[in-house]
């Protein structure tokens, strides 16, 4: 491990509003104190909760926490360097209504409660061409998620791809989820809101190379299980290149 990375993780264990279980105290039952309790024990009122998962970062968690006051976010990710960034920049802004959490999302109900949460937010998760239950809008996943969220909790995706676009709006519509927004190229839309306008560093690159960013926001029910729509998508062909990549084709191409 580099010495930035151990510095990163030092530092990080002093922040008061990181959080953070082993899989070694999970698996031998450690209970989560703030299970139930995040906002009354940590963020001191009783607004909504909302997380946004795989948070990188961090810059869409404090984004938000900087433009809504009113509500308390969690940036959920399993990289402790990445989380490090949204922690920092959060204390320098002295944001009193954002928390980290280090774990893996299969693991949210064992650090949330059923109802404790009021909404999700997925941005720009791989879209897993190939693997459908690793999707985070896949059934498995809406089935984890409705054991915290509130019914019918918002859940937001914001993405770069149009495959992973494609599969949301497909498996809204295969489960009569209702849409309260749905988006193909939201920045072309001139009643973009100041909750969207959020660009993070990467977005900003993708927009850059001519890629648009698409949305879609539902509200969740909770059902015993989620169906999976039976659709063939066109793969993304920049997605190949890898990240440095990440434009699309020219017609000469």
């Amino acid at each position: 491990m580099s010495k930035n990375k151990l510095f990163k993780f030092g530092e990080m264990a002093t922040f008061s509003h990181v959080f953070q279980l082993s899989f070694n105290e999970i698996r031998e039952g450690k209970t989560f104190d703030l299970k139930g309790n995040w906002a009354q024990s940590f963020f001191k009122n009783n607004n909504p909760i909302i997380l946004e998962l795989g948070c990188g970062k961090g810059e869409y968690t404090v984004g938000l926490a900087t433009r809504f006051p009113d509500k308390n976010y969690i940036g959920v990710d399993i990289k402790g360097a990445r989380i490090w960034s949204g922690a920092k920049l959060s204390l320098e802004k002295q944001l009193s209504n954002v928390a980290f959490l280090r774990t893996t999302i299969d693991m949210l109900p064992h650090f949330f409660a059923e109802n404790e949460v009021d909404e999700i937010w997925l941005t720009f998760p791989d879209p897993q061409m190939k693997k459908v239950r690793k999707r985070l809008l896949a059934s498995n996943f809406l089935k984890l998620y409705s054991k915290v969220l509130k019914q019918n909790g918002a859940i937001h995706l914001k993405t770069d791809s149009n495959f992973m676009f494609t599969y949301a709006c497909a498996i809204v519509d295969c489960n009569g989820f209702e849409v309260v927004k749905n988006v193909s190229d939201l920045y072309a839309n001139a009643d973009i809101d100041d909750v969207l306008s959020i660009k993070t560093f990467y977005e900003q690159q993708w927009l850059s190379r001519g890629i648009s960013i698409k949305y879609i926001q539902f509200k969740l029910d909770k059902r015993d299980c989620y169906a999976e729509p039976e659709i063939e998508i066109e793969p993304d062909s920049y997605r190949s290149f890898g990240r440095n990549r990440r434009i699309q084709p020219t017609k000469n191409e």
